[in-house]
């Protein structure tokens, strides 16, 4: 009897499942095409670990045509797409992918640099900087073991950056368009200034700020901004350079030939960069012919001296600057130490705010 009853019952869920299955045929379809596509991300994955990009690519297709909720294919096929060179396949996978999770910030980054730098769709870039900035996460922490708002603070701070140059690179496009070109820069300013408070130890960011005070004719702002970046990062050139160019404009030629040195003997490597190379030496030539018509000879003899003080040799390796015991201490306080910063310091008051927003009228009507 047990047998029989258990039998039963066993028919008996067989005939509901198979009810199920024929009142609702698309639902159980959808979940067995679920299965499928995960499968095949599962095989995807596998071939990306080998580096077989193709196959990868033809595993995810699959995939996302048998399962497009999965988001995370949607984003690998985006990255195989930006190996491949071809952007606009690569900025529809990621489009993809945050249509199926908003909350997916590095989708809507990697959507927003390939939109900017490779597509010149500056404005589609914005947008997308503009909702990681917007989006809302949810704040996981363990105490002592794991806590999520560093990587938040990060991603947001990074949106803000690429938004500036996002906004820098528009204005590139407008030379002729004075005004327009302006407001696209102080647009870009807003957003370093916003990137500078979060990622206050990046380089980028502050070299950037920088240059956008620079090109909007505030030297004074600019020249704080360079010195910043030479103290978060000494041995970079760019920041040396500008530093120095600024300086020469503002006559103050002395201190722009140690930046000019600096930047010189930061860009010889050993794999040339001779283009740049002979520009800078063109600019430091220049810059002492002018010392030499203006300046007497006590000038000239303390500007040798102070070569010779700070004479330092730099070894490279594989291009890349490589310091002894012996002397990395002292060059990088060398390097570090900028020299011009009291000549920027001087009109500022004792309550001055780096990031305040007393110099420019940054909400410009009609510039989104």
């Amino acid at each position: 009897m047990k047998k029989f009853f258990s039998a039963l019952f066993t028919l008996l869920i067989i005939a509901a499942i198979g009810a199920a299955i024929y009142l609702h045929p698309g639902f159980f379809q959808k979940q067995i095409d679920k299965i499928q596509g995960v499968y095949y991300v599962h095989k995807g994955d596998k071939a990306l670990k080998k580096h077989k990009i193709q196959k990868a690519i033809e595993y995810y297709n699959r995939a996302v045509n048998l399962y497009p909720e999965h988001y995370g294919a949607w984003y690998n096929l985006g990255n195989l797409y930006v190996i491949y060179e071809d952007y606009y396949s690569a900025v529809d996978a990621y489009e993809k992918a945050f249509e199926y999770n908003p909350k997916m910030v590095i989708a809507r980054m990697n959507y927003g640099i390939i939109s900017a730098e490779k597509l010149g769709d500056f404005d589609g870039a914005i947008n997308q900087y503009d909702e990681i900035i917007k989006t809302k996460r949810h704040l996981l922490s363990i105490p002592f073991v794991y806590s999520n708002r560093k990587s938040y603070k990060v991603n947001k701070g990074l949106a803000y950056y690429n938004k500036g140059v996002a906004y820098k690179q528009k204005s590139v496009y407008l030379n002729d368009e004075y005004d327009l070109r302006r407001q696209y820069l102080l647009k870009a300013l807003e957003s370093y200034k916003e990137a500078c408070k979060i990622l206050k130890k990046d380089y980028d960011a502050r070299y950037n700020l920088a240059l956008t005070y620079h090109l909007l004719g505030d030297y004074q702002e600019a020249g704080l901004a360079y010195c910043k970046a030479i103290e978060l990062s000494p041995m970079n050139y760019e920041a040396h350079y500008n530093l120095a160019i600024l300086l020469k404009h503002l006559k103050y030629y002395k201190e722009s030939l140690e930046e000019l040195e600096k930047a010189t003997t930061l860009i010889t490597n050993a794999g040339g960069a001779a283009n740049r190379q002979r520009y800078i030496f063109d600019v430091m030539n220049d810059v002492t012919r002018t010392i030499l018509a203006n300046s007497n000879s006590n000038l000239i003899d303390k500007i040798s001296d102070d070569k010779e003080n700070k004479k330092s040799t730099v070894t490279y390796v594989n291009g890349k600057i490589v310091l002894t015991d012996e002397l990395d201490s002292a060059i990088i306080k060398n390097f570090k130490v900028c020299g011009s910063k009291e000549i920027f310091q001087e009109e500022i008051d004792d309550d001055y705010n780096e990031f305040d927003n007393v110099r420019y009228n940054v909400n410009v009507p009609g510039v989104e």
